[in-house]
């Protein structure tokens, strides 16, 4: 598929970085941009071949901070741009529509030189999903169900025959455990 660089808006080449076919801006701002799960395939060292994989590990660090967000070429909706999950320097620009990921040059070779440890890695998504609002939501909203559900088990309990055959303690009028 024939695509331009979301940066520079010059023709991507596809390359094969050892299995892994790569998009590479290779006449203009050299950007990478990979499909979806194809960067997992090669974020840590030692993953992927080639004489393109090495040129593009050889690309100077040039980015914009200050530049507005980039649009998919693919789906031409906004990209977000954040932390990569397993890097703690490295802001990547991901599109929420298909999954893909561009890099400017050079923040290749810093997600391969700076790999969170596996513990690193754990605590970062964590962080990422609590920070979410829909995590936040869905927190709030699992009070209030559980909030509902033990004053319907309150209200209701002489429903149950239950209630009667323990001379009015039921098992339900006991709080909902909480979670750790």
């Amino acid at each position: 598929m024939d695509m331009n660089c979301p940066v520079c808006s010059k023709e991507m080449v596809e390359k094969d970085f050892g299995g892994v076919k790569v998009h590479v801006c290779m006449n203009g701002c050299h950007g990478l941009w990979f499909d979806w799960l194809q960067l997992q395939k090669l974020d840590h060292k030692n993953q992927g071949f080639g004489d393109a994989l090495q040129a593009a590990l050889n690309y100077p660090r040039a980015n914009d901070e200050n530049r507005a967000r980039l649009v998919c070429p693919k789906c031409k909706i906004p990209m977000y741009r954040h932390e990569f999950d397993l890097d703690k320097e490295v802001n990547v620009d991901e599109c929420y529509g298909c999954g893909a990921f561009f890099l400017d040059s050079g923040e290749f070779k810093e997600i391969r030189d700076h790999s969170m440890s596996p513990e690193e890695e754990k605590a970062y998504l964590n962080k990422f999903v609590e920070d979410m609002p829909e995590t936040k939501a869905l927190e709030q909203q699992e009070q209030k169900d559980v909030q509902r559900a033990d004053a319907i088990a309150h209200y209701t309990r002489f429903l149950r025959l239950s209630y009667y055959a323990t001379g009015g303690k039921d098992w339900l009028d006991q709080p909902y455990p909480k979670k750790p």
